[in-house]
């Protein structure tokens, strides 16, 4: 992933940031690509950043979208529908886009249903319980908030998992989201590694390099897997996503021999 620019950087809090160059990029590839390929198309923001992900952060192309929409270069409209609002985009030429923005929102409405986002993110985790121990990691403890006599008591959050291989244990985090984990989230768990005295590692589907680097530099892994995890049953309507908001979603049976590999591979 090409990802360079501001966004990269920690800047002090009452410094402000320069506005990222990477912004007039995206713009130009948002008009040129998408809204020039499919005038008739809606669009919604998080679908957006994830259709541009390889090369852009989501928050990069989200400030793209807005500044597009300030200078009335393309619609924007924010709808709010029983528990969420949606952020929709589209062509200036398209006069009908408000059907096609209900009949996108009917799908959005539907995978983000909390029981259903609940699932997805208890699927993920049965996913690589399974998975894990054919690369020879073995299951240790689950959501993981006492270790090797320490309490963990500066937040409420837990790890999710804690694997061993070889003597070693590693503090295992897994996010079967669309969105990138959290910043605050993401640092909580390496403190909570470090106190604990295992290795860092997190599977997730898409995180920015940035991110990425802060592992790296706390000592840590991570397994990108790119494509959300659907449960069993859902194939249907993880196709259907996927077709209709090109969303990286799936439901596998198992994870790819090659995914754990990567892992095999660091350790």
């Amino acid at each position: 992933m090409s990802h360079d620019g501001y966004d990269d950087i920690d800047w002090p809090e009452d410094e402000p940031r320069p506005r990222d160059v990477k912004i007039d990029e995206v713009k130009e590839v948002l008009l040129a690509d998408l809204f020039a390929r499919d005038p008739d198309g809606v669009f919604y923001q998080r679908q957006i950043e994830i259709l541009y992900e390889r090369e852009f952060f989501h928050w990069i192309t989200g400030k793209a979208l807005n500044e597009l929409a300030a200078e009335r270069k393309i619609g924007a409209e924010t709808r709010e529908y029983s528990y969420i609002k949606i952020r929709f985009y589209w062509a200036r030429q398209n006069r009908y886009w408000r059907r096609r923005a209900n009949e996108v929102a009917k799908i959005v409405l539907r995978y983000s249903d909390q029981e259903f986002t609940r699932g997805l993110g208890r699927h993920g985790e049965m996913m690589f319980d399974a998975a894990l121990p054919q690369g020879g990691f073995l299951p240790r403890a689950k959501d993981v908030k006492v270790w090797a006599g320490k309490v963990w008591i500066e937040t409420g959050h837990d790890l999710d998992r804690i694997f061993t291989r070889d003597g070693v244990n590693y503090g295992v985090e897994i996010k079967n989201t669309l969105n990138y984990i959290d910043r605050f989230e993401m640092h909580t768990k390496l403190d909570m590694c470090d106190f604990f005295g295992v290795v860092p590692v997190f599977i997730m589907r898409m995180a920015p390099a940035s991110y990425l680097h802060e592992i790296r530099l706390r000592g840590g892994f991570f397994l990108i897997f790119e494509w959300q995890l659907y449960p069993f049953g859902y194939e249907r309507f993880a196709a259907e996503v996927h077709k209709q908001l090109g969303l990286k979603v799936s439901c596998p049976r198992a994870i790819e021999e090659g995914t754990i590999q990567r892992f095999v591979n660091w350790h």
